[in-house]
């Protein structure tokens, strides 16, 4: 039989190797505060951000599965945009559908403290900017470009298939064409029955006038 003091280096071993996986599994991936403590964030009476993003963004590694968190409020917006074109242009009037995401459009209800968090879920180049005030907190630095590297890659729960299209079950009646319609020559329960029936009613009445007159 086995004793403890035999076994137990071996469990301590499997435990120190299960507590390095976890740990590892951990620190995979990162949640980026973005401008750290000083948050996302505008100051519209000295026209300036309350942080440096571009020296913000420039200090930090970025790889798939990451999250940017946005301490933000209903003064600005959050953009994100794979085209260079639209983050310099600080707008998303000319932006496509595909390549350009809005993750808070402003609100009439100024001030109101809000939080983003935008997963990074492609490698390469990706820009974020604040449209608010017609673009000019972009204009004044609500901005920064960040690059994505490959890391450990996409963790299973960002990681999803897109769910299928939609198809449209088929139609049994063609496009622009009515359902069909049964056409009934005559009345159910009438028609050439009601008329053999009065047929035979004036034969028998017949019949029965020329018995009378006998």
């Amino acid at each position: 039989m086995l004793s403890f003091n035999h076994i137990a280096p071996k469990i301590m071993v499997v435990n120190l190797l299960a507590l390095a996986l976890l740990i590892n599994v951990a620190t995979a991936y990162t949640n980026h505060t973005v401008g750290d403590s000083a948050g996302w964030l505008f100051n519209s009476t000295a026209n300036r951000t309350s942080a440096d993003y571009s020296a913000w963004a420039a200090k930090n590694t970025f790889s798939l599965g990451d999250y940017l968190i946005f301490n933000t409020n209903t003064n600005s917006t959050v953009v994100q945009t794979y085209n260079e074109t639209t983050y310099k242009s600080c707008t998303v009037d000319d932006a496509s559908d595909k390549d350009t995401f809005q993750y808070l459009g402003g609100s009439n209800e100024y001030g109101k403290p809000l939080f983003v968090a935008v997963a990074l879920t492609l490698e390469g180049n990706q820009y974020f900017f604040s449209e608010a005030d017609d673009g000019f907190q972009c204009q004044q630095g609500m901005a920064f470009g960040i690059k994505v590297s490959h890391g450990s890659g996409l963790p299973p729960s960002l990681n999803q298939p897109p769910p299928p299209p939609y198809v449209e079950p088929p139609s049994t009646v063609e496009e622009g064409q009515t359902p069909p319609v049964t056409i009934l020559t005559s009345p159910p329960g009438s028609s050439c029955g009601m008329k053999n029936s009065v047929g035979i009613v004036v034969a028998m009445m017949a019949i029965l006038a020329m018995y009378l007159c006998k």
